[in-house]
């Protein structure tokens, strides 16, 4: 397969560090997975001093607060490991990796429960059993929620305050990631040449006595630091979604893995054309009580649009829900579709999604009385820093987990509320290997890549010709025409250095490694839809498309699955 090339800042343009600080580890990301192997590095007995855990705002601002179906694991009567991974799969449209899933499932269930003894609280029915709930996918209950359809905010209520009880965690907000600090190339400390982790650069917004740019000397680094959702006009994630950990690890000699299959939610509340940033969610977990989706009134003629796409009809897969809109939405040349929820009732509606009820009615639109105007939008990156099974990445000293990583449970479109779990999961089995992994103090090396910086101004540029071009619906002529105008966005330099720009500068960096490996498989799989080849071929592209930069020139490459992979078969 031929390669990809393009030429994106190979470090961002910062000033010198005004202070330093020392951290065993240093975790960037606050959300289910930075918590979790925070709290459980913590909690081991392994000789480490110090963690730091870094987040862009507030401790509480990043995806997790605003999950809101649930968490999937083997938990109900009946349930097994093997039947969620048998879930998963299929979902995942032959590009899991299936010792990662083999991982998810059958470790999902006791990280659950050690959740719930954290002190997170799920709904429970009135006899005191555990809640559970189905949604896209899945062919069993196996969804625990809390708050009717509030579990990320009740999850990340709980996490804060196990990491807020722990004074060996210290926690730095308003901090953005700039770049790693790299150990010395002529002295490498990898097994193949590479080098490794020695630190992180951070530009701290008036956080104590640490304030603008600054170095952290670590011995390793945890990425947790989500998900991309910003590179798109309208996506369900917050606005501190802008890619930073992906582009960071990628300048730093990290593995991307699988970008081009980016999950877009089938039902995500429409708002009108013009608006753009975070939408609000209606969770799948909606069309899991009994709510369908129809192209109109149904009084008025309007049809049920999944009855006969799908044996489980408006809990198919996510990918085969939004491409079933989108057809039907170009077939009659609507902006939307509507989700019918009307007969669930006002008193199920507030017990149950009283979060939901309440946006939708501050938008104007009561569900209880009326059709919810949908449409899809970007919601989760499916591929990331390539991982192993403990979080391990290409650059020593780095781990990776949560929606940054491609740890290989998702392959090509993520089963509803398997995100939750992947996090605490792997976040788990980083805390195990990472104590007996760390590596000596090191001095950080001369960075000698080429720095750049991309004007903020660019973005709303960025962000429509992703949307229109590199969206739900791709081909040839319009990932070309993407490429063209990225490349033309690059070149436009910042006058000054700020978030903006650095924010801006790592969209572009992920906007064109998306874009080229969208355009590099000629296959439709997944959540990655090419109507110039709108079929899957396993013959020719069952196999990962992997991207990684030196010194700013990106390549894009696939590469075919081994005949004995499981889990591209």
């Amino acid at each position: 397969m031929p390669n990809a090339v393009r030429r994106v800042p190979g470090r961002l343009t910062a000033p010198e560090p005004g202070w330093t600080t020392r951290a065993d580890v240093v975790i960037i990301g606050s959300g289910i997975a930075g918590l979790t192997a925070a709290l459980r590095l913590k909690d081991a007995d392994n000789g480490i001093d110090k963690l730091l855990v870094v987040t862009k705002d507030q401790i509480a601002a990043g995806s997790t607060q605003w999950a809101q179906g649930g968490i999937a694991a083997a938990l109900g009567p009946g349930d097994t490991p093997e039947e969620h991974a048998v879930d998963t799969l299929v979902a995942g449209a032959g590009a899991c990796d299936a010792d990662a899933v083999r991982v998810l499932v059958d470790e999902g269930p006791e990280a659950v429960r050690e959740l719930i003894a954290l002190g997170a609280m799920f709904d429970h029915d009135p006899d005191g059993v555990l809640s559970l709930t189905r949604e896209g996918g899945h062919h069993r209950d196996r969804i625990a929620h809390a708050g009717g359809d509030a579990t990320g905010a009740e999850i990340q209520r709980a996490l804060v305050a196990a990491v807020e009880a722990a004074p060996e965690i210290e926690v730095v907000q308003h901090a953005l990631a700039v770049d790693l600090l790299l150990t010395d190339p002529d002295d490498p400390d990898g097994p193949d040449g590479r080098p490794g982790v020695a630190g992180i650069t951070l530009h701290v917004m008036g956080e104590g006595q640490r304030d603008g740019v600054g170095a952290v000397h670590c011995r390793a680094v945890v990425l947790a630091s989500g998900g991309l959702g910003q590179v798109f006009s309208q996506t369900t994630n917050p606005a501190v979604s802008t890619g930073d950990g992906m582009a960071l690890a990628l300048r730093a000699g990290a593995t991307l893995r699988d970008l081009e299959f980016v999950q877009f939610h089938p039902t995500v509340m429409y708002l009108g054309p013009d608006s753009h940033g975070q939408q609000p969610l209606i969770s799948e977990a909606v069309r899991g009580e009994g709510a369908f989706l129809v192209d109109g009134l149904p009084e008025e003629g309007g049809r049920r649009l999944m009855e006969g796409v799908h044996p489980l009809a408006d809990l198919a897969p996510r990918d085969v829900v939004a491409k079933a809109i989108m057809r039907r939405m170009l077939d009659t040349g609507q902006a939307h579709m509507w989700l019918d929820a009307r007969h669930l009732g006002a008193e199920f509606w507030e017990r149950r999604f009283p979060t939901i009820l309440a946006t939708a009615r501050s938008h104007g639109v009561d569900p209880v009385t009326e059709l919810i105007p949908v449409a899809p939008a970007c919601h989760y990156a499916s591929g990331g820093v390539r991982t192993d099974l403990h979080g391990r990445t290409d650059v020593p000293g780095l781990y990776a987990t949560g929606e940054v990583a491609c740890s290989g449970v998702h392959g090509a479109n993520r089963l509803a509320s398997n995100s939750l779990l992947e996090g605490l999961v792997f976040s788990r089995r980083i805390a195990h290997v990472l104590p007996q992994e760390l590596r000596d103090w090191r001095e950080p090396a001369l960075d000698t890549r080429t720095a750049g910086l991309v004007s903020g101004d660019v973005r709303g540029e960025l962000q429509e010709v992703m949307t229109s071009r590199v969206g739900v619906l791709r081909n040839a002529p319009g990932l070309a025409e993407a490429t063209v105008v990225l490349d033309e966005l690059g070149g436009r330099s910042s006058q000054t250095v700020d978030l903006d720009a650095w924010e801006t500068t790592n969209l572009l960096t992920i906007s064109t490694a998306l874009a080229e490996a969208a355009a590099l498989r000629q296959e439709t799989r997944g959540s990655h839809w090419r109507d110039d080849f709108p079929d899957r071929d396993d013959a020719a592209w069952a196999g990962h498309v992997d991207t990684a930069m030196t010194d700013g020139v990106a390549e894009v490459v696939f590469r075919p699955a081994p005949a004995t992979d499981g889990g591209t078969a």
